[in-house]
């Protein structure tokens, strides 16, 4: 029930008036006319209070004004949590609110006051799909999820996502987003739960199967995926149905090469971007609630802002050491080629990832980083020899083969493949 305030009740009148004339006033007035009204009718008046703080605070006049918009941000994620239970849009406007703050709290700063928001949006996905609101139990829960890798939390995101997956899918029949899956995935594994993590993107692969047989989705996907089993079930001891994926792969790759994608396809990068990033995982720092790191596994676009600035200003960093390292030495040693191969891979992770922001086109810029790679991991088992140099040659190739897929290079890519399949069978 509305509880009516006693207010100014020229002020009621004034603010109808201004939201009900002929002209839409601007969300700063409009701020103001549903404060006034939330204060004597808030069953109707808070959602669009709520609404119109959220606009307010993406207006030109305030967005580039961090503290002005995590005022008026905060202020949404108030009025949201006013909102009565009966109303339908209450999770979704709670939610968006509570995101909204969130990002603003990152743009001023104050990353440790965002845990406990991302804590409150799980909760609220929660109750909203307890009370039919909102159609998933992972509505929500993306922030926390994202905060938890980013703190090195593996085995509460794991766990997080189990009890969602146990919930969306109570008889293995309701479909699951490959990103979910390829989180829940990539958090088992930073937990050290390879079998489960092994099984659960195996599902993934599974079901991309089916959509590219129903044209519902890329080969270039479907290849990317399976040159990722192959190296989890590589790292796990699984060589013989390594091997059997790396075959389809190349399968894929035929295909590819002879005749093209089956349709064409919007921007899928990220596809690209996100699985190799994950295959490099192991050479970063590891993550730790003072110091957080970027969650492998999830897409650039869900990092925190912070996590991702502090990511690429590495790159020159990183660029001067590759570039240290190759000037070093006048004869190659096989612990200066290995420290340098370490090294170039890093940078071309971080380099294909800062493509992807910028929305660069990658074969000019990434094409040479590639090649490099190669040539590096080839003068290693030159000087070294054994299966681990021969191993580092396979995934050297097998990186700009899938860069290629990316650049849709696919006759280059195949060939790259096919020495691959040779080297690691």
């Amino acid at each position: 029930m509305d509880h009516v305030e006693t207010v100014d009740e020229n002020a009621v009148l004034r603010a109808r008036a201004l939201l009900l004339g002929s002209s839409t006033p601007g969300f700063g007035k409009q701020v103001e006319a549903y404060r006034i009204l939330a204060s004597v009718s808030p069953l109707a008046y808070l959602p669009k209070l709520t609404q119109a703080l959220l606009s307010y605070g993406y207006a030109p006049e305030v967005r580039s004004r961090p503290e002005a918009r995590l005022a008026h941000h905060e202020e949404a994620a108030a009025a949201a949590r006013r909102i009565d239970a009966g109303e339908p849009r209450r999770t979704e406007l709670l939610v968006r609110a509570l995101s909204a703050y969130r990002a603003a709290l990152y743009a001023v700063g104050r990353r440790a006051e965002v845990f406990g928001i991302c804590e409150e949006m799980a909760a609220a996905g929660r109750w909203g799909f307890e009370h039919g609101q909102v159609l998933s139990p992972l509505y929500g829960h993306g922030p926390l999820a994202i905060a938890l890798a980013e703190s090195g939390r593996h085995q509460e995101t794991a766990a997080l996502y189990g009890d969602l997956m146990r919930a969306t899918r109570p008889e293995g029949s309701e479909e699951v987003s490959f990103w979910t899956m390829l989180e829940w995935a990539a958090e088992l594994n930073a937990a050290g739960q390879h079998d489960r993590a092994l099984e659960a993107f195996a599902d993934t692969v599974d079901t991309t199967r089916l959509e590219v047989d129903q044209d519902s989705s890329a080969l270039a996907i479907l290849a990317w995926q399976l040159v990722h089993q192959a190296g989890m079930l590589g790292a796990a001891g699984h060589h013989v149905e390594a091997h059997r994926i790396r075959r389809e792969v190349l399968a894929v790759l035929y295909e590819l090469d002879r005749t093209g994608e089956r349709k064409t396809w919007s921007n899928i990068l990220s596809w690209w971007t996100t699985l190799y990033a994950l295959s490099g995982r192991s050479a970063e720092p590891v993550p730790r609630p003072s110091a957080p790191a970027p969650p492998f596994g999830f897409s650039l676009l869900d990092w925190s802002p912070d996590v991702k600035q502090a990511y690429f200003d590495g790159l020159p960093g990183l660029e001067a050491e590759v570039a240290d390292l190759k000037g070093a030495a006048t004869t190659d040693s096989r612990e200066h080629l290995a420290a340098l191969l370490f090294l170039h891979r890093r940078f071309t992770i971080r380099s294909a990832l800062y493509c992807e922001q910028h929305n660069q086109d990658i074969l000019k810029p990434l094409r040479p980083l590639f090649n490099e790679g190669v040539a590096f991991a080839r003068r290693l088992a030159d000087v070294a020899g054994g299966e681990e140099s021969l191993a580092e040659v396979g995934r050297a190739l097998t990186d700009r083969s899938m860069f290629l897929v990316a650049a849709k290079q696919y006759g280059e890519a195949y060939d790259d493949y096919c020495e691959v399949v040779d080297l690691l069978g």
